[in-house]
């Protein structure tokens, strides 16, 4: 199978089960990092499940250090999830009949947040880019005119940008250069962990709209981490919150933003910065840190900073509800859960 990108064609030859099948599923992943000599382990992500669907863009958001960039990795097998099975368009991951590790990196691939540190810094750009058809068994002169025809498509001349190196060029064209790294082998999910967080905001906005040209084109699925809200309501077509390591909310983008469900998501909603100074932000919408991933309390992990806390929810963990739906706006809430026992159960 040829490794280059350039066809769109209508329907992709490794679509096993047709587009009602999702892309991928993730069902109880789990990784802990055990701290030397103490005994105890960081719950980095824990019991996390989702389905992304084929040519969505599913967003995934929550403060630093809630698990977001553990699960990508964990996606990738970058990291082995110590519990839990992914299901990659109908093949059970690492099965002996399922998809093997190798053959499902080579159709999902990886932009990350910083893109001087992922480019080989004595290496021409265009060379980075073929390395990856090259591995894959093209030839040096198919790896090259891949390189080329990807330097094409994300913006940048092949005869100008491909002999540079990477620290001939800014933020926003390294980036470029990462995310047709990321095509040369012609996949079929993107994941992107902050991978416009670094940039200024025009660039930024050039990268995301390029992002979308591709997903269109190529007919990509993308997973897309940010912890800026405008960027993920800008470019997702559904979002999943997280905090402290688990599922919070998921549901379409659009009724996240406009009705969400969960109290962590109306504070950082609520956190977003406003251009207009009649609707300044006198109080922080969230009090306190978060609790600690060693120590999570019991229950629902949000109970220590939400207002609407009651004895039911140190109890007793909130399920999170139907998470294999595309249309689902669940949340894991004893006050999204009739019958939970919480006095505002179902108010809303």
């Amino acid at each position: 199978m040829s490794a280059t990108p350039m066809s769109t064609a209508l329907a992709d030859p490794r679509d096993r089960g047709g587009p009602a099948q999702p892309m991928l599923i993730a069902r109880g992943l789990r990784r802990y990092f055990r701290l030397k000599g103490r005994g105890q382990a960081v719950r980095a992500v824990d019991d996390v499940s989702f389905t992304v669907f084929k040519g969505e863009t599913l967003g995934v958001v929550g403060e630093s250090g809630c698990g977001k960039s553990t699960l990508a990795r964990l996606l990738l097998h970058l990291l082995v999830p110590q519990a839990g099975e992914m299901v990659f368009d109908g093949d059970l991951v690492g099965a002996a009949r399922g998809i093997g590790i190798a053959a499902l990196r080579q159709q999902v691939q990886m932009v990350f947040q910083d893109s001087a540190a992922s480019l080989n810094p004595r290496m021409p750009v265009r060379d980075s880019i073929a390395f990856g058809p090259l591995a894959a068994g093209q030839s040096r002169a198919a790896a090259r005119q891949t390189a080329e025809a990807l330097l094409q498509q994300v913006g940048l001349r092949p005869d100008l940008f491909g002999p540079r190196y990477p620290h001939e060029l800014s933020g926003g064209q390294k980036q470029r250069v990462n995310i047709a790294r990321a095509l040369a082998l012609g996949p079929r999910m993107v994941i992107l962990d902050e991978a416009v967080s670094a940039l200024d905001k025009s660039v930024e906005a050039q990268v995301l709209n390029l992002l979308r040209d591709l997903k269109r084109r190529l007919n990509l699925t993308y997973l897309f981490i940010s912890h800026d809200l405008n960027v993920v309501r800008y470019i997702s077509e559904r979002v999943l919150v997280m905090y402290l390591g688990q599922v919070v909310e998921l549901g379409p983008a659009t009724a996240v933003f406009a009705a969400p469900r969960h109290p962590y998501t109306r504070a950082l909603l609520a956190s977003r910065l406003s251009m207009d100074a009649d609707r300044r932000t006198l109080e922080p919408p969230l009090q306190g840190d978060p609790p600690s991933p060693i120590d999570a309390p019991s229950g629902c992990r949000f109970r220590t900073r939400c207002p609407c806390a009651e004895a039911v929810c140190a109890s007793r963990a909130p399920p999170l509800g139907h998470w294999e739906d595309r249309a689902s706006h669940i949340a894991a809430c004893h006050m999204a859960t009739q019958g939970s026992g919480h006095t505002l159960a179902g108010a809303g």
